[in-house]
């Protein structure tokens, strides 16, 4: 239900094999309706794009693309097919960067839209490409699962540091999510006017009460549900809307100190230009910031972040007095190699917990 991660062999290596079983899992939706090999002068009436996105999405762009398919055909008289791949926000980027030909990413944090960037794929300057001027198409914020009833009354990020609580979270170092919730507690610190020093010693107090570091979301998520594991499990807002409207009544809170947490769309550079697909390609991600779109992304749980959807959706979502964003640290470049590197402050503050 939520989300989220390889060695090397001698000729083939494993990731090329991954990122070939990606493509042949991939998801292929035909949409619209014209006949698919239809020609008019030698151009084809039929174009093809492959979206591939982090799990979670899946049920917004399945309304959505429909929307866009009846669009573009009423504006260009082309049938617009998608291939759409849906995984660990990780892994997804790992699949790209072997391989993978998406003309759309569409991943969980801009960090891994910047290794597709870093590996040449993907120009520069994406973010300013999009209607919003930040590449960010949608948000969310953390929000804190309890058991049912909440017997610990658990309310806000302070009560995770609590002796008798026990909380589930991923491992930041191999989950991509995790590292939201680690600098969701960090930020609860430094953002309220704490120093770093008290944010590490309150974000190791947490991870003290932590009893297992799951490799990704989904194994955190089966270590609370599945293995009773925890008092309190750090996931997302919009994961635990959408696990409500599947018929999963779980109960949670949303502290009103949180992060943004903020999800990239880009084009990618490279594969449009070998595919030819970059009109399409281009225009879709400008449709996903449409109210039509962006009221699809609100309807599953996602924040809209087209200021007409944000009104429209306000009082579904509770009220955050204090939020910041991964940018108040100095964006995912900064972020990434302090806190999560190897020997940065996380594994300094594993090791402390291990001493005690």
């Amino acid at each position: 239900m939520w989300l989220d991660n390889w060695n090397r062999w001698k000729r083939v290596s494993l990731k090329s094999f991954i990122s070939l079983f990606l493509v042949a899992v991939s998801l292929t939706v035909t949409t619209a309706s014209c006949s698919p090999s239809n020609t008019n002068g030698g151009a084809s009436q039929t174009k093809e794009i492959t979206l591939v996105s982090y799990a979670v999405t899946r049920t917004a762009y399945e309304k959505i693309i429909p929307l866009f398919a009846k669009q573009w055909q009423e504006k260009t008289g082309q049938t617009v097919r998608f291939d759409q791949s849906y995984g660990g926000s990780g892994s997804q980027t790992r699949a790209v960067i072997d391989g993978l030909e998406a003309d759309v990413v569409a991943l969980a944090l801009s960090a891994d839209t910047l290794q597709i960037q870093d590996a040449g794929l993907i120009q520069p300057g994406w973010e300013k490409k999009t209607p919003n001027g930040n590449g960010i198409v949608h948000r969310s914020v953390g929000a804190i699962v309890t058991r049912e009833g909440n017997p610990k009354n658990i309310k806000n990020w302070d009560d995770l540091a609590r002796d008798d609580v026990s909380v589930i979270t991923a491992n930041p170092k191999t989950s991509g999510g995790a590292r939201w919730n680690y600098m969701a507690l960090w930020g609860k610190i430094t953002k309220t006017g704490g120093t770093e020093a008290q944010a590490k010693e309150f974000v190791t107090k947490v991870y003290a009460n932590v009893p297992v570091l799951p490799r990704d979301a989904r194994e955190a998520t089966d270590a609370f549900f599945a293995q009773k594991q925890g008092d309190a499990l750090i996931n997302y807002e919009n994961e635990v809307i959408l696990a409500k409207q599947q018929g999963q009544n779980l109960p949670y809170v949303v502290p009103d100190i949180n992060i943004s947490i903020d999800s990239p769309i880009a084009v990618v550079d490279k594969y449009v230009d070998k595919r030819g697909t970059r009109e399409v390609a281009e225009a879709f991600v400008q449709f996903l910031f449409t109210p039509e779109a962006q009221r699809e992304f609100a309807k599953v749980g996602f924040r809209p972040v087209v200021p007409e959807v944000v009104a429209e959706f306000a009082a579904n979502y509770p009220k955050i007095t204090t939020l910041f964003t991964i940018e108040d640290f100095g964006g995912w470049n900064q972020v990434s190699p302090k806190f999560f590197a190897d020997g940065a402050i996380f594994d300094d503050i594993q090791a402390n917990i291990a001493r005690r």
